[in-house]
């Protein structure tokens, strides 16, 4: 008796580790995201949520330093998933720009496009700011330090004729950003996110914003030069002081899961994010679209991905 015990004691462990390895109820994926303040973390949390209510694994959103840092966490197998921006994973794909010291990193794959990211330029709304070119000398914010937003805002002053040295440079996050602005610490920041984004929605309850418009000739060179970004509108009242319209450009979101995850458990994955955007919590979430779920993804899709957008027929 006691040695048919020990027997099937030994057959219960192993029964648990084989569960664990092929990816059973205990497997836990981490969501690397954002700040809290922008729509990366917000958006995380429901995605979050629908791949543990439908996938069979558990999933949390972790708030990072956004786009770079993401990625290396992936490399690090720190995470699992994570949101970024188009440009800034060609960026670690080919090894350059942030990148260059770390070298080609090639431990990801895409999961799939999701919407457009727009760079606002926040300033109080009492700022006589209304330019980039007025940036000069200025305090100015250019997000977490090796994140999208940081390069995003050195190509738009280059449009300008400026560099990070003719400003009073800060990085700092985006709710950081927002709370400095707020207290007069700061007079402007670069934020990179969808729209509305919460930390200058909270921002225009509070203090009053404006956003900066980039010049149309400037636009033009922008894509000639970095031809992933494209022009871009925030619509008038967007946020509670911009009545009028602003033109601007942006890059596109994407989701990037690691290379060595299985296949069965990346559709899944996909199918909790995809088969519930209405259910995400954000308003960003209305324009994650299917049709253009692949949309200026130019790294390859993860097998376990490209298996869902075959069944709904997704090119």
């Amino acid at each position: 008796m006691k040695k048919r015990s020990v027997l099937f004691s030994l057959i219960l462990l192993l029964s648990m580790a084989w569960m664990t390895a092929c990816g059973g109820g205990s497997q836990q994926l981490v969501i690397a995201t954002g700040g809290t303040g922008g729509t990366y973390y917000p958006l995380g949390g429901g995605m979050a949520d629908h791949i543990t209510k439908n996938a069979g694994v558990t999933a949390t959103a972790q708030a990072t330093g956004a786009s770079a840092e993401n990625i290396r966490l992936l490399r690090d197998k720190k995470a699992d998933i994570a949101f970024t921006q188009n440009d800034i994973a060609e960026y670690a794909a080919a090894g350059t720009n942030m990148f260059q010291q770390d070298g080609k990193i090639d431990s990801f794959q895409a999961l799939g496009a999701l919407y457009d990211e727009t760079i606002q330029i926040v300033v109080s709304a009492d700022s006589n700011i209304k330019s980039v070119a007025d940036l000069k000398g200025k305090r100015v914010s250019v997000g977490a330090p090796g994140s999208g937003t940081e390069i995003n805002a050195q190509q738009i002053l280059e449009a300008y004729g400026l560099t990070f040295d003719d400003t009073q440079l800060q990085r700092l996050s985006f709710a950081d950003s927002a709370k400095a602005i707020q207290d007069g610490k700061l007079d402007a920041a670069f934020q990179t996110a969808g729209t509305p984004t919460a930390a200058i929605t909270e921002l225009a309850a509070t203090t009053g914003v404006k956003i900066i418009p980039i010049d149309n000739d400037k636009i033009d060179a922008i894509i000639a030069k970095y031809p992933y970004y494209v022009k871009t509108t925030v619509p008038a009242n967007t946020y509670q002081t911009v009545p009028e319209e602003v033109t601007t450009v942006s890059v596109k979101s994407m989701l990037l899961i690691r290379s060595d995850l299985d296949e069965d458990l990346v559709y899944k994955v996909t199918k909790a994010i995809f088969d519930n955007t209405d259910k995400l919590g954000h308003a960003k979430a209305k324009e994650i679209k299917l049709d253009s779920v692949l949309s200026g993804v130019s790294i390859p899709i993860h097998p376990g991905a490209k298996k869902y957008f075959d069944e709904k027929s997704v090119k």
